[in-house]
């Protein structure tokens, strides 16, 4: 099977954060975004895809020494749609799929992105993989190319798991990680993450 990229979404206008590059907000003494490409780059996701919008000089900089492949989102005031799909139209040829991640959830593990790489590998007529802790879907999760004419017509504030509901070919990938759950959009969620 050919190889599985990674897209981290990190283009946002952070509204609900209160402005500012919310991926960039301190994680212990770490961006949130630095924690995401840790765990990105510790996996066998290739290449990596950093969909950068609202303030992309920062999230620019905060790459600059990490081997990812930015990608400006011009039109990323419109929403999370636009920016998933101008990841996705960046696969390189020889990806069968990405993984999808926010720059919003720092405690993502690499062994969780590599069990849904294993996921794919194992099954690649599937859509998508999406990982479940104690019962519950969570993110990221890794879309099949063969979902791209779909992901390509979405609008608005919203990414593809309006796409994902009610298909029989999504597969659940079952991991031992809390973090797929967790997500810092406000400042006080990220102080109740900071405090696990």
């Amino acid at each position: 099977m050919s190889a599985v990229a990674a897209i981290i979404l990190a283009a946002g206008l952070g509204s609900r954060f209160g402005g500012g590059a919310k991926p960039l907000a301190l994680f212990g003494d770490r961006p949130m975004l630095a924690h995401v490409l840790a765990a990105v780059l510790g996996s066998r996701a290739h290449p990596v895809i950093v969909v950068t919008g609202h303030d992309h000089d920062a999230i620019a900089a905060a790459c600059a020494d990490h081997p990812v492949r930015l990608v400006h989102n011009a039109d990323y005031r419109s929403g999370l749609a636009g920016s998933l799909k101008a990841g996705m139209r960046a696969l390189p040829q020889d990806s069968s799929g990405a993984l999808v991640l926010l720059a919003d959830m720092p405690l993502v593990r690499s062994t969780t992105l590599d069990a849904l790489i294993a996921g794919a590998q194992a099954a690649p007529n599937e859509a998508a993989f999406v990982p479940v802790f104690e019962g519950r879907r969570g993110n990221p999760v890794l879309l099949m190319r063969k979902l791209a004419p779909q992901i390509d017509a979405l609008e608005g504030d919203r990414g593809a798991g309006p796409l994902l509901r009610g298909r029989a070919d999504i597969r659940e990938v079952a991991v031992d990680d809390p973090g797929i759950h967790l997500d810092a959009d406000t400042p006080q969620a990220l102080a109740d993450l900071a405090r696990r």
